[in-house]
């Protein structure tokens, strides 16, 4: 499919991101340590319960990587459903991970370290406790996850074409939404999608984020094989199967990958340069 590993290119690690949760797990285990402290009407040590919070909290950055990898493998975004599902799903374990882990840090730390005798029974009714509360942590992590990804990738400088042949490139270096970066062939491209900072490469079937907008994209590809037919959409003239009568003298185009987008009035006669189309 003309789709491949990056070789030789190994991007540097962004520290900023551990330095971004290191202070808002630290925040938070302040804040959540006082809160607990205040609802026992301070009878409760607040040594006694950093130590309760900080517990929870290291089982959490211990988790965030599973976190970032689902949000990496199935990204939460316009018609995705069904990734949803998988992120309530992944819920139950992410709770009973976190759980089970503060649960032995704390017997480690008051039992192995303190010499006191401490429970903290895994009853059902426990488990339900803190499942109640792992769904709005979850949750928060999750808009966490996408916030500080969205925010350093917004700054962060355009992605160069790769390999300008003639003036023009013949493959793009992008990322799988968010995931690791890969080469795709500008000739493997069946259309492609506008999506605010971003362009979405459609190649066989699978999605890929190029940061450039869709203008200066047109302005690099071949405008004898790929044509703007929507101010949202740009389509490969090879790859198109089918142009039918749509609505308000619009007319639709089916793409051989089944994906189906508009050809605006605006862009008709362009389109129909390199494709006539036969009323």
């Amino acid at each position: 499919m003309g789709v491949r590993a990056m070789e030789g290119r190994k991007s540097a690690f962004d520290w900023r991101v551990p330095a971004i949760w290191a202070v808002l797990l630290g925040i938070s285990t302040l804040a959540h340590a006082y809160v607990e402290v205040a609802d026992s009407g301070h009878r409760l040590p607040f040594a006694r319960a950093l130590v309760h919070e900080i517990s929870s909290h290291l089982i959490v950055a211990a988790l965030l990587p599973a976190i970032y990898w689902l949000h990496c493998r199935w990204p939460i975004g316009r018609d995705s459903w069904r990734h949803i599902l998988v992120h309530v799903a992944a819920i139950v374990p992410f709770s009973l991970l976190h759980t089970v882990g503060m649960t032995g840090l704390r017997l480690l730390w008051f039992g192995g370290v303190q010499g006191e005798l401490y429970s903290f029974p895994l009853t059902a009714d426990r488990l339900l406790y803190e499942f109640t509360k792992d769904i709005v942590n979850y949750a928060m992590l999750s808009a966490a996850t996408v916030a500080i990804r969205y925010l350093l990738e917004r700054n962060a400088p355009a992605e160069p074409a790769a390999e300008p042949v003639g003036g023009r490139p013949e493959r793009f270096a992008v990322r799988k939404r968010g995931c690791s970066e890969i080469v795709v062939e500008v000739a493997d491209i069946d259309w492609i999608e506008a999506s605010g900072n971003y362009a979405i490469l459609h190649v066989g079937g699978e999605t890929f984020e190029i940061r450039s907008s869709l203008a200066k994209l047109e302005t690099e590809l071949d405008p004898r094989r790929f044509v703007r037919v929507h101010k949202s959409h740009v389509v490969n003239i090879g790859r198109v199967a089918e142009v039918t009568p749509w609505v308000s003298g619009d007319w639709r185009i089916r793409l051989q990958d089944g994906a189906e987008v508009n050809l605006s009035r605006r862009y008709r006669q362009r389109f129909e340069a390199l494709a006539p189309v036969r009323s």
